[in-house]
Order: structure tokens, then sequence, then C-alpha cells
């Protein structure tokens, strides 16, 4: 008998693609086929660049359309089912499952009009899925509006265990009034849409929460949850920005001092700071005592000031898309100023590098609250006045102590026990399925 397929759906965003391309590749080496199913603007980026099959269904949307949150939402609530179930019934050989990414939710009723069994996936913080659980929570206290509107700036606690937020870092809240009630809509769908789900494998470790090696396992209390990351450590799939990356900035890192370069990405997803932000950010690193990489797209350089690229060409690089892990993973860097996306958070654990936060969007907040309140492996970002950069640059370069509770996480998020966990979490996972699947194609032949 052929490998069960599993049809995988990702939210078409390069940070979702990407771990579920990773859990794609950890499925094969189990013994399943995966497919992963995108639109045709994030295929033709992806496709040359693994094994993995990857299959594109239209968007439904014009060439000139920009792909931004609100164009993506109506292309998936509109436009793609009728393609993915067309896609999914043309299949040859048997399907044991489909994998949605749950901000893909759309998709659950696919699989389910197609009778193919559907297990949800969250491919970020076991803790931030927990904060959008919390929205009935938070509603019935008066916290947020029925609209997911604050209706006050303190901290916000929950009843599970986690850092306390404020009001300001909740994931709907971007944009203008009625950006965020459409985010927050968006969320409220997502969450009743997956309510029912029997499982929701999650990208994140079982002992997230590391105040102490006694800390309770949050996860007992979610039957249908299964950790089963950070997937980045069984895989190989790790180019988050399927662009052509710049490897000589890897050659100028040759030439510098051990931990004395500065890594700057602030990821794919969002126009990162804006104009002004960008140009303060350059004169502080221009001005600053430290060497450094920025990756930067080139529609986002219209805040350098004029000719800063060649300027600073000899101590600094500003480069289009970096080869982040191997960037990372080079002595000469020192510091990592991210906007927290869990792609980049845990690569920057993996390779134990100090983080200094500027989060952005989603959940990023809830990962730069644990980066700073929790693991104390870095330090949050309010402004990018030279000064503030200066001080906030030289207090995590310097830090000998973050340095030491970088390697504690590590050994926590990437030691041997968690692996384990992994392992067995995922192959219990697999056969599982095939075994669903072995007996309903034995009974079909019988």
């Amino acid at each position: 008998m052929m490998n069960p397929k599993v049809i995988m759906v990702p939210y078409p965003a390069h940070g979702h693609v990407t771990p579920m391309l990773n859990l794609a590749f950890a499925l094969s080496r189990h013994g399943l086929s995966p497919v992963v199913v995108v639109p045709e603007f994030i295929h033709r980026t992806i496709a040359h660049k693994t094994h993995i099959t990857c299959l594109s269904i239209p968007d439904g949307l014009d060439e000139e359309t920009p792909r931004d949150f609100f164009s993506i939402e109506f292309a998936m609530e509109n436009n793609m089912a009728v393609h993915l179930e067309r896609l999914i019934l043309g299949e040859v050989g048997v399907i044991a499952l489909m994998i949605v990414d749950l901000l893909a939710s759309w998709a659950l009723k696919v699989g389910d009009d197609c009778g193919v069994p559907v297990v949800g996936y969250w491919p970020v913080m076991f803790a931030a899925y927990q904060l959008i659980a919390a929205i009935p929570e938070m509603i019935s206290r008066g916290i947020i509006s029925e609209t997911g509107i604050p209706q006050n700036q303190g901290p916000i606690y929950l009843e599970y265990e986690q850092p306390p937020l404020g009001t300001q870092d909740l994931p709907w809240l971007i944009g203008n009034l009625a950006s965020r009630k459409s985010r927050f809509r968006f969320w409220t769908r997502t969450l009743a849409r997956t309510r029912s789900l029997s499982q929701i494998l999650v990208n994140s470790f079982p002992k997230e929460y590391l105040v102490d090696t006694n800390s309770q396992n949050q996860f007992h209390k979610h039957s249908n949850i299964t950790p089963i990351g950070p997937l980045i450590q069984h895989t190989i799939y790790r180019n988050h920005g399927f662009s052509e990356e710049d490897t000589s900035c890897l050659d100028w890192l040759d030439q510098q001092s051990e931990q004395s370069v500065v890594y700057i990405s602030f990821g794919t997803w969002v126009s990162p700071i804006g104009k002004a932000k960008v140009r303060n950010l350059a004169m502080a690193l221009e001005s600053s005592i430290y060497p450094f990489i920025w990756v930067l797209d080139p529609k986002w350089r219209e805040g350098l000031p004029k000719g800063y690229v060649e300027r600073v060409f000899n101590r600094g690089r500003v480069v289009s898309w970096a080869p982040q892990n191997e960037v990372l993973q080079h002595k000469a860097v020192g510091c990592y100023l991210t906007h927290c996306g869990w792609n980049s958070t845990i690569e920057a654990i993996q390779n134990k590098v100090r983080l200094l936060c500027y989060p952005i969007a989603g959940d990023q907040f809830v990962n730069c609250d644990y980066i700073v309140k929790i693991w104390h492996i870095g330090i949050k970002m309010d402004d990018f006045a030279e000064k503030d950069v200066h001080r906030n640059l030289g207090m995590v370069m310097e830090d000998i102590e973050m340095e030491k509770r970088l390697v504690k996480v590590n050994k926590r998020m990437f030691g041997v026990e968690t692996s384990l966990s992994v392992i067995c979490n995922l192959t219990n996972f697999v056969n599982h399925y095939t075994r669903v699947t072995y007996d309903q194609t034995l009974s079909k032949e019988s």
C-alpha cells in the first residue's frame, strides 16, 4: 500500500508556511506523504525550494491586488474552498487526514464535507492559543467589549498561568478602529470553528512556562492539545523569507569580532516600523559602537538617509534577505533586534543569541512577554531614538547573566527530554491515523 497522504493547509503567510513545511518534513520521516496546499502567490516562491509536494489553488484575486491580511481573509472565505475541495476529491491514493492551520479555519468545513478527518495546527506558542481561547472570559469580565476593544489600560490576568499582558498587546489591535474590529471578528470566527476539533498539534514545547523546573505542565489541562515543537530541531526547512538570500554577509561576519554584531530583522508579513522609525533606527545604528546586519526589504528603504547603505558599508550591511539561521549561528553575532515572531524566537534560542524585542503584531506581544518577563533572555524596546537604541544595545550585549539564562532556556527547549517527548508525540499521532486508515482500507476491500 502507498504511504497515506496528509493534506496540509497553512495560513498563506510565510511565517505560517515555514512551520507547516517543517511539520510536513517531520511527518514524511514517519511514513506519511504530505501535500501542502497554498495559493499561487505563495506556491511560486516555495515549490522549487523544498522536496515536499506543494500544490497551488487559485485565490481568486487580481494580480494587482496586494496580498495583505484583509484581501487574504476575503480570498479564504469566498474563493478558495471550492478549489481545495476539487483538489482533495481529485487526489489519487488514500488520504489519512487533513492538517489545517487554525488561522485557515475556512478549510475545516472542506475536510468535513469531503469525509476526511481534520486535525488543527497552531504554529506558534501555546500561550498565544490560550489568549485567543480566553476571549469569552475577557468579554464576560469586561476586559474587552463584544467587539474586542479594551475597556481599560491595566494588565490582563487570566485564569491560566502566564505573564500579565497589557490590553494594548492583544493580537487584533492593529490599525484603526474598523481594522481592529474586523481582525477581532476573524479571531472570534476562528475560535468558534476550531472549538470542536478533537486534536490540535502545537508547535511549542511541553514546558513553556519556565519559572522553575517544577512548573506545572499546562498541557495536561487540555486533552486535545499535543505539543510537538519546536519542530525546527527535527527538520531542515528554514527559509522564512522565500527570497534570494544575500550570503555575502556571512563573509563579512567572518571579519568581525566575536559577539560584536547586531542582527536586525522584522520579518516578512507586515511593514515593520514605518519611514520615520526606519530613519531613526538607521541613524542610531550608524552612530553606535556595534557593527550590524540589517535585513530590510527594498520597498521599506525609503526612510533611509540618502547614501546610507554605501556610507555604512564597512561597519554595517543592509541586505534584502539573509540566511537567518546561518547568521544566528555565527560566533560574531551577539544580539538580535527582532519583531519576536515565533520562528525567529526559537532560532535565536537555539543559537543562544540574546534578544532586543520590538513586537509589531499578532502573537509577537505574547512572545515578547515570555522573552522579557519569564525567560529573561532579552529586553523590550519602546522607541528608536538614538540614546534609547544605544542604551538598550549596551544592556543586552554586556549582560553575562542573560547569556547564562539563554543556555538554560535552550536546554529546556531543545534538550533530550523535550526531543524525546516531541518524537513520542509525533509517533503516537502518526500511528493512530495510519492505523485508522489501514482499518478503513481493509473494511472497504472486504
